[in-house]
């Protein structure tokens, strides 16, 4: 099975080719002592289309071009990166990292690499009253390319985590 996930992330890396993998997400709330722990599938297509799925399809966070469409808690949140600076430049970041080209550092962005993985860290730097994230971290598999771990801060130390197996 490793061995086919291995395959499928070096297509999805190299090709047009669309394949699903499992994906965890754990919404961590501070105010509660218990995680939420969903399963469900994460599809990534070239050029620029990423479907997380868990929960049976109740959660969602779809980034299909510029727009970006958020399932949380059966509320449907929708915006462009055109027109919404907190997500320009996550969606060049996931953008250049399912296309495999280089991600480029600058003030809202921060790479590092450490045991054979690239750790991209985007803090935002336009401040809005209502922004949903604080941050992101997107951990990537510097051999295959594949995304290991997306992780999406909010405010007051929450946060929803997605690992990718």
């Amino acid at each position: 099975m490793k061995k086919i996930l291995l395959l499928l992330s070096f297509i999805i890396g190299y090709s047009a080719f669309s394949a699903a993998q499992n994906v965890t997400r754990t919404q961590h709330r501070t105010a509660v002592t218990t995680d939420a722990v969903t399963t469900g599938t994460v599809t990534i297509r070239k050029p620029e289309y990423i479907a997380i799925s868990t929960d049976q399809g109740r959660e969602q966070l779809i980034m299909d071009g510029t727009q970006f469409t958020m399932t949380i808690g059966g509320k449907q949140h929708v915006t462009d990166s055109r027109r919404n600076p907190q997500f320009a430049t996550f969606h060049e970041v996931l953008k250049a990292a399912i296309t495999g080209e280089s991600i480029l550092e600058s003030e809202e962005v921060t790479v590092t690499t450490k045991n054979g993985r690239k750790t991209v860290a985007i803090t935002p730097q336009a401040k809005k009253k209502r922004q949903m994230f604080t941050s992101f971290v997107l951990v990537i598999d510097n051999r295959t390319s594949a995304f290991c771990q997306l992780r999406m801060n909010e405010r007051g130390g929450n946060y929803v985590l997605y690992d990718f197996k």
